[in-house]
């Protein structure tokens, strides 16, 4: 199993209320292919700087560091395409966690 970092962009359409269920969704769905979710980082919600689309200016940061076979990232790159939900969607190969004494010593 390879580790990923992923950056999902939410469409919220105005409504904050709605992301930590997207969050929740997300989480079940890499979960539900077999991916182990270590880290959910929720970011702001910030204004596009080039608008491909009128009726979506901004959107609500989410960075997910999970592990999962590399096949399951394949999977969710082509499910989460089509949700209306996501905007965008990067999977990256995330580094490995920094152990005490590298964090100590920085």
């Amino acid at each position: 199993m390879k580790r990923y970092e992923g950056l999902f962009i939410l469409n919220t359409s105005g409504k904050e209320d709605g992301v930590k269920e997207l969050i929740d969704k997300i989480s079940a769905e890499i979960t539900a292919l077999g991916g182990q979710i270590e880290t959910v980082q929720k970011m702001d919600k910030r204004n596009f700087a080039r608008v491909a689309d009128k009726r979506h200016t901004a959107g609500f940061y989410v960075n997910i560091i999970f592990r999962a076979a590399p096949a399951v990232a394949v999977q969710l790159q082509s499910r989460f395409a089509l949700s209306e939900e996501v905007l965008r969607t990067i999977f990256t190969i995330a580094p490995p966690p920094k152990t005490t004494a590298e964090t100590a010593a920085a």
